[in-house]
């Protein structure tokens, strides 16, 4: 017989749950609020009376061609870095799935990346691949400028995707690894026995079992890369958005406009076009991609 708890009166589920909802309020619905009125308006940053301006800051935003810049490398960083995020993870996940010898202690190495802050990751990493120290360093001595973050903008922007794919490369890894576990092992011995190597049993059962699970990670992704904390901060510790602004992405311009420009307005109105933008894309991946997607 199933047991239910049941509360006799109102205030202390009530109770329970006030923190919880406070929470919500000050750090979620507020500063929603927030930002869609100051979106509208001419916000003073030390106080004051707001200015009702209308569309006047997304018409400022739409004619700044460094923000038209920021979308292009956004779009570049997001699908980049999500693809190889997911291919890294898969590749580790279908050597863990093999249960080789000795494999066990590298499912926690694996996920041990996802648990370092992405501001910790990029100033890790702005030392490691430095162009002037270590392994970069002696590629340079033989082909010299072939890597300089700090002089190209395209090699900044790989850097950046590279800390990206290296951090959460483990959170993939731990739901693909869980969805080819659910995979039958009889459909995988069988090919094998028929003479499938383990690269084409990949391709042609595992895979296309894990369209779900790869069509999930997809969009928690391109999300992620869009507006994530982890994002900002590996652009801010690694690059600082540059150099000529070829890792200014969307929403660590948005934050520097914000509390380093002071333009609360303008801010603002960039992040509603931000999730206008995710909206957007989100609706095609449902639209299009999931189609193709065959739940069991």
């Amino acid at each position: 017989m199933d047991k239910r708890a049941a509360f006799r009166s109102w205030w202390l589920p009530s109770l329970f749950a006030l923190p919880q909802i406070i929470l919500i309020l000050l750090f979620f619905y507020w500063p929603a609020v927030a930002v869609l009125r100051w979106a509208f308006t001419l916000e003073p940053p030390f106080g004051g009376t707001a200015e009702f301006v209308g569309l006047a800051n997304f018409k400022e935003v739409f004619a700044d061609p460094l923000y038209w810049n920021s979308v292009g490398v956004s779009l570049a960083f997001a699908l980049c870095g999500t693809l190889a995020t997911i291919f890294i993870g898969l590749v580790l996940a279908l050597a863990v799935d093999r249960q080789l010898p000795g494999s066990a202690p590298f499912r926690f190495l694996y996920i041990l990346p996802y648990a370092i802050a992405g501001p910790a990751a990029g100033m890790a990493f702005r030392f490691i691949l430095s162009p002037e120290r270590g392994l970069m360093a002696s590629v340079n001595a033989a082909f010299p400028d072939f890597w300089n973050p700090a002089k190209y903008g395209s090699h900044a922007l790989i850097l950046v995707i590279v800390v990206f794919a290296w951090k959460w490369a483990g959170y993939t890894f731990i739901f693909l690894l869980a969805g080819l576990q659910s995979v039958p092992r009889s459909l995988t011995e069988a090919a094998a026995m028929d003479g499938c190597g383990p690269i084409r049993r990949a391709v042609d059962i595992q895979i296309p079992m894990l369209a779900p699970t790869l069509f999930f990670l997809l969009v928690i992704m391109m999300t992620e890369g869009f507006v994530g904390a982890d994002t900002y901060g590996i652009v801010a510790r690694t690059t600082d958005g540059g150099p000529n602004h070829g890792t200014d992405v969307m929403v660590y311009r948005i934050v520097e406009e914000a509390f380093r420009g002071l333009n609360y307005s303008g801010a603002s109105a960039q992040s509603l076009v931000l999730i206008g933008l995710i909206m957007i894309f989100t609706f095609i991946q449902f639209r299009f991609i999931e189609r193709q997607v065959h739940y069991k």
